[in-house]
Order: C-alpha cells, then structure tokens, then sequence
C-alpha cells in the first residue's frame, strides 16, 4: 500500500494525504481530515518507504559503527547500547557492522548508505573509497592497537593485586584467537605496570573453556609459587577460579584472581570475581556526539573523553 492508495481510497489528493504522513510542518489540514487519512493508512496497513524518504529528505538518518570480529562481551554491549540511545535522542538509528577480510557479500554501507561510519577497525583504501561513494559523510576509524581504551585497565589489575600484598603474580590469556591482539595489549600493560612496581615478569599461561589449560596453569601457578592472577576478562578469571577450586587451590588465598570488564555473571559468580570497569557512558556520548558532529546535528566537535578505570573488590581477591 502506498500514500496513493490512501488518497484514492479517501477521495483525497495525493498532496493532502502526503502532508498528513510525512506530518509536514506549516500545512492547514482540518484535524477530522488528519484523522481520517491516519485511519484509513492503518486499516489498509500503509507503512512508509525508507528509501523515499531517505530521497526526500536527502538523509538516511543512519550511523553505522564498524565493529572487530570479536565475541560480543558485556562491556561491549553495554557502550553500543548507550550510543544508540543518544543517537536516538538525535532522531538517527545505530547499525552496527563486522567487516571480515573474506566476506564475499557487497558491504553492508552499499545497501544502508549510512551518513556516518565509525568504528574500532581499519578499512582498507578501496572499502573507504566504497563508502564515501554510498554517501557515508564521514568515516572515522581507529584501529584496536591505536586505541587509548583497551590496556589502562589491566595497570589497575596489577595495582589491586600488589596493593593487596601479592608480589608474584601471573597473566591468564584467553585462547579465543580473535582476542590475541587485544588480550597481548592488556598483558603488555600489566607486565610495565609490574616492572615499575618491581616484580617479577608476570608468569603467562592461556586459559581456555574445555582444552584443560586452565587447570594446567593454575597447578603450574601454584608450584611457581604465584599467589595473584591478573586476568584477560572476566570469563577468563571464572576458568582460572574454577580451576583451583576443583584442584583444590583455595581463593582468594592462596590464590587471588580479578577480572576485567564487570560482566553481570561475575557478581553471580561464587566466589564473586573481582574485576575493574571501564567508565561507559561518557565514551559513548563522545561517540556518538563525534557522528552527530560529522552530519551537522551539533554545532561544536566534542571534547575528547578519556574513561576512567576503577577496581571493584569481590570475594575472588
């Protein structure tokens, strides 16, 4: 069903009835007869084109965020969440996007034609030039390893540990090989922040969810004499946890491990898992701001944000 369909079921011009759906600001259209095309589009199940109106309004009203090919964890859901409420505050709808090398289907910017492309992922040259050719305004991207925000957290692990009294401490890797870059940056984190402390270098062991490496590294942590255990996330601290517990390593003593990302499970957990949270909700509103910015909508650029890192001290330290 089109507005044609509405207009010529109604009697109506198409004009008329084209003012009363597209609610066109400065038209004298009686209320009844604002009424009675709103009717008349409901029972005949009109709905509108995106497409023409996107035309119409030279604006898709999308942003689409470019995301790595990582596993969705808390953290991550909770900052898509929070830019997509700004962004819906602006009248714009959040897309989100995994680029893979080997995709074979046209990028998803061809089809959407987002005004804004953001994203924690490098395009390459002929995927940036496809996306400014589909209309995209800006595309501003910043690859993981040049981000600010991935590795502070893991100086607040080492910190909680050592101010706890633990002087040999370990790093538990997630074997999940879409993390390797991100989870080699916290661990590089934390084996500076141990040095500036001086500690020993952080004993490296990955902990995986059904390969036994878990339970091979906390018996290998316990006859190295390791009594803290810096982990990659907070799933990687419940494996380290459970681990010991059924080798019967009690924790948190003598064997202390925190998380990172303050996933809901982690307070669920038994023993709760202490863990360090990044500060959200002002990232995503520059976020989203920086895409408000690239389509106009706000008349200064943001202020950068940097997010702030703090411990939440749980059962497990």
């Amino acid at each position: 069903m089109t507005a044609a369909d509405v207009a010529r079921s109604l009697g109506l011009s198409r004009a008329t009835v084209g003012f009363v759906l597209n609610n066109t600001p400065g038209q004298t259209i009686p209320d009844k007869t604002r009424q009675r095309v709103l009717a008349e589009a409901e029972r005949l199940g009109y709905r509108p084109n995106p497409a023409a109106q996107a035309l119409r309004r030279g604006s898709t009203r999308l942003v689409m965020m470019l995301l790595p090919a990582w596993p969705m964890e808390a953290g991550w859901a909770e900052f898509l969440d929070d830019v997509s409420f700004r962004l819906d505050q602006a009248g714009y709808t959040l897309v989100t996007y995994t680029r893979r090398i080997d995709d074979r289907a046209k990028p998803l910017w061809e089809t959407l034609r987002p005004e804004v492309i953001l994203g924690l992922d490098d395009l390459s040259d002929a995927d940036t030039l496809s996306a400014k050719a589909s209309g995209a305004k800006i595309v501003l991207t910043q690859s993981v390893s040049d981000s600010p925000l991935v590795a502070p957290g893991a100086e607040q692990q080492v910190r909680h540990l050592h101010s706890r009294g633990h002087r040999r401490l370990a790093y538990a890797m997630p074997d999940d090989p879409r993390l390797a870059d991100l989870a080699a940056l916290r661990r590089d984190m934390a084996q500076r922040t141990a040095s500036a402390l001086g500690l020993e270098s952080l004993d490296v062991r990955s902990a995986g969810l059904d390969d036994g490496t878990a339970a091979e590294a906390v018996r290998h942590w316990r006859d190295a004499g390791v009594t803290g255990v810096v982990a990659y996330n907070d799933l990687t601290a419940a494996l380290v946890v459970g681990a010991a517990l059924r080798a019967e390593i009690g924790v948190p003593a003598p064997l202390a491990v925190i998380g990172h990302d303050d996933s809901d499970f982690g307070r669920a957990f038994v023993p709760a898992l202490s863990t360090v949270r990044m500060g959200i909700g002002a990232l995503a509103r520059y976020v989203a701001d920086l895409a408000l910015y690239g389509v106009g909508h706000l008349e200064k650029p943001p202020s950068p944000v940097t997010p702030d890192f703090d411990v939440v001290r749980r059962e497990s330290t």
